[in-house]
């Protein structure tokens, strides 16, 4: 036994030793000419050639040893995955796992003023807190919740009815484009806006939905990213109305029931007697799109309860037994695109009112994989996984800003934006490897017709619907 044993990890052995030799050989060959050399121009316009064997070495071995780490504990993780899943089963989750999305939704409430107390301590005045506090409930509180809201979403659409949508963003262009429009031209609040915009984006919705009611799979795909270049395309050329590439400035800003939030004597801190500080109105667009996050994931949670979120995952699940049961599933296609779109619309008109300024810049295809990313990462369905997602990319994309000593190492050409695809493909190549359906990822339904039965066929959980 011991000798079948031994023979059986002298096999592993060699067979993780050639594919990190192999990954090894090919990460030389993809790195050697972009990360191997780099060019520059001095003064003269004459071109030079740097080389960086050290940095290309570091590529290749990182890429050799995690190959050869996957492949050698492969049968050990494979084991110990069928081992936790029949031990997860069998028990009761814990505690703090069932407490876990209510204590990181109280920390979301508290987070714009726990980093003001932070930051006022450090400082030794208040004032230095408020200040202080702008980047980081602006950089990371409100930008991951606009993608945390998009990739909900989203997650209508892909996560719950399996529709894979390349062309999100244009719903989220809509929204913009319409709040910059109709604010601009006619002097509509922002109140009003906010809902004209997600009934546009549904509207549009509703269009794309009609051509693609017959197609599945790539032929989908395909369809929806046209789509989403045809919408940013027209935001170029039309510059009668969107005037193209230069976009739309001066967007009336959100103002709190009719009051303003500036430094005037009719501003919000005027009227509350507080000193004048830009941080009031990123601490009010903080909630407000937390607020407008947590309806995108109750209406979710709702509709996933209900006869249609239920036919959203029949029809994921397989379209052909879907129709076989009587369902519409042109309806179903409607209402997923359309519902998805319509909040697409809300995070639209949001960051409108936030930015001051549109451009088709904004809404190029690299932010619908970007979103699409978050909805694999996080798992497909599930909401706090996607939140957790959308958190690590976007936060982690804010945070590397700051580590100088990468510019150093790269070169001053390794923006921000590299780091967010660098992260999103690590993410996506450990998520393959060991959580193919997203970090809290399940294809569980959201209704039993019986029982659930466990794998060694004891009843745990008594069926509803």
């Amino acid at each position: 036994m011991a000798d079948i044993q031994s023979t059986e990890r002298d096999s592993v052995f060699a067979k993780a030793l050639k594919e990190g030799l192999i990954a090894g050989a090919l990460a030389f060959g993809l790195f050697s000419l972009v990360v191997g050399f780099r060019t520059e121009q001095n003064i003269r316009n004459e071109l030079i050639l740097t080389q960086r064997w050290g940095l290309l070495t570091i590529f290749v071995l990182v890429a050799a040893i995690a190959r050869f780490t996957i492949t050698y504990t492969a049968p050990w993780r494979e084991e110990r995955k069928k081992t936790r899943r029949v031990v997860a089963e069998a028990k009761e989750p814990s505690a703090f796992r069932k407490s876990f999305p209510k204590i990181g939704l109280g920390l979301l409430f508290v987070y714009p003023f726990l980093v003001i107390l932070i930051l006022s301590v450090s400082s030794g005045s208040i004032m230095g807190g408020l200040q202080g506090s702008l980047k980081y409930v602006d950089n990371f509180g409100i930008q991951i919740l606009i993608y945390v809201m998009l990739a909900w979403g989203l997650n209508i659409v892909v996560g719950l009815a399996g529709l894979l949508d390349l062309g999100y963003v244009a719903f989220y262009a809509v929204g913009a484009y319409s709040y910059a429009l109709l604010s601009t031209h006619f002097g509509f609040s922002f109140w009003l806006l906010l809902p004209m915009a997600g009934i546009f984006a549904a509207t549009w919705g509703v269009i794309l939905g009609f051509p693609v009611l017959r197609l599945r799979g790539d032929y989908l795909a395909i369809v929806t990213l046209a789509f989403g270049e045809i919408i940013r395309l027209i935001l170029i050329n039309w510059t009668v109305v969107t005037k193209g590439t230069f976009g739309i400035s001066g967007i009336a800003k959100a103002t709190l029931f009719g009051i303003p939030f500036t430094p005037g004597p009719t501003g919000f801190a005027a009227l509350l007697g507080l000193p004048n500080s830009g941080v009031y109105y990123k601490i009010f667009l903080y909630y407000l799109i937390l607020l407008l996050a947590l309806l995108t994931a109750w209406v979710t949670i709702r509709l996933r309860r209900m006869p249609i979120g239920r036919a959203w995952e029949a029809l994921r699940e397989d379209e052909i037994a879907c129709r076989s049961l009587g369902i519409n599933t042109t309806t179903t296609k409607l209402t997923a695109f359309a519902t998805g779109a319509m909040f697409g619309g809300f995070a639209g008109s949001f960051f409108a009112a936030r930015q001051g300024f549109v451009s088709p810049e904004s809404f190029v295809f690299l932010e619908s994989a970007i979103i699409l990313a978050m909805v694999v990462l996080g798992g497909m369905g599930s909401l706090v996984g996607i939140a957790i997602a959308a958190a690590v990319m976007i936060g982690g994309t804010e945070l590397l800003r700051e580590l100088e000593f990468l510019k150093r190492v790269f070169g001053n050409d390794f923006t921000p934006e590299l780091y967010r695809m660098l992260l999103f493909g690590l993410a996506m190549i450990v998520v393959m490897v060991w959580k193919p359906r997203g970090f809290v990822g399940s294809r569980e339904p959201s209704a039993f017709l019986h029982k659930r039965k466990t794998v060694s066929g004891e009843f745990t959980k008594e069926g509803h619907g």
